[in-house]
Formats: structure tokens, sequence, C-alpha cells
């Protein structure tokens, strides 16, 4: 597993002379391929190119961990009076049981 991630690793990596020998669409189709590549200039990573795809995967990961923080954060804090039964809640947003009848919804 090591070795295949080592592996990975060395094939991500894309010196910045190959942009100065004017290799860059060479390399943002190797991107579009690979998902990632790791620019290194004097031995050293200076930038990270990913694909849109790979970017918006990235960014939905963290979006949904931030919120997971603030839902744990929350749920320690909370008493008894922040919680509201299907009846409460109901009545708050005025809704009636008969206007859910055929209704389905799902909760996560």
């Amino acid at each position: 597993m090591l070795d295949h991630d080592m592996r990975n690793l060395m094939d991500a990596m894309v010196p910045i002379s190959r942009f100065n020998k004017g290799e860059a669409c060479k390399i943002f189709e190797e991107v579009t391929r690979s998902g990632v590549k790791i620019v290194v200039k004097n031995n050293k990573p200076t930038c990270v190119l990913i694909n849109p795809d790979k970017y918006k995967e990235l960014m939905e990961i963290a979006e949904n961990y931030q919120l997971l923080v603030e839902a744990e954060q929350r749920m320690k804090s909370a008493t008894s009076l922040d919680f509201v039964n299907q009846e409460g809640l109901m009545k708050r947003l005025q809704i009636k049981e008969d206007e859910l009848d055929g209704e389905d919804a799902e909760l996560n």
C-alpha cells in the first residue's frame, strides 16, 4: 500500500520546468486524466493543480465536515428547551396533519 501511495505521489509531481518548456497544455490534460498534479520548484511543492470535479468534491467534503463540527458543538451545549417535537414544529410552522397526507419526507 505504501509503495502504491508513493508511486502515485511521484506520478503526481510535475517540475515547473515543464511549464517553462511550453508543456502547460499537456500538463492540464494530465490533470484532467489523473485529477491532480503537484507542481515542484527547486524540489519543493509550490502549487497543486486539480481538476474542477475533484475540487468540487473536496469543497463539498470540507463543507460537510464544517457542518458536522458545528452540529456537534450545538449538540454539546443544547438543552431540552432547544428541541421541538413534531407536534410543536407543525404548530410553529402552521402545518396541519391532513396537509401532509400523501407527502413523503426523508430526514437524514
